[in-house]
């Protein structure tokens, strides 16, 4: 990778990092004001619970993310030469998959292993329903 790729690649991270720094943490607020109390009525608190757990999801991921900008800036810093390399196959990354996430760690398919199938549904088809 040349060093102009670097640089560029560097302001991308650094932009990305100070927008996702900017977005702050989700506030979670909570579901009760007081000892038995619900907020407003109790048809609320379902509404409540799924609102914490959607801005908490936010925030781990948020987080998560940041580091792994953060990770990759210091491989540029100090390794260079690594950057843009699979950590699963030690083969380079595309071009493409550094361009639209220059945070990533391995290439597609190194990717596609780790994630494996993430659910056990199979395809239904238009007779599964007759």
């Amino acid at each position: 990778m040349t060093r102009l790729q670097l640089t560029q690649f560097t302001d991308q991270l650094k932009l990305l990092k100070t927008d996702l720094e900017s977005k702050g943490r989700a506030p979670i607020e909570p579901n009760r004001t007081s000892v038995g109390e619900v907020g407003g009525d109790q048809d609320e608190q379902p509404l409540n619970e799924m609102l914490q757990t959607i801005a908490s999801n936010r925030n781990r991921n948020l987080g998560a993310l940041i580091v792994r900008v953060e990770s990759a800036l210091t491989k540029i810093e100090k390794t260079p030469g690594e950057f843009g390399v699979c950590e699963g196959c030690e083969e380079q990354i595309s071009a493409a998959r550094l361009k639209a996430m220059p945070y990533v760690m391995l290439c597609v398919l190194c990717q596609t292993k780790q994630d494996g199938t993430k659910t056990n549904a199979k395809r239904k088809s238009l007779t599964d329903y007759l």
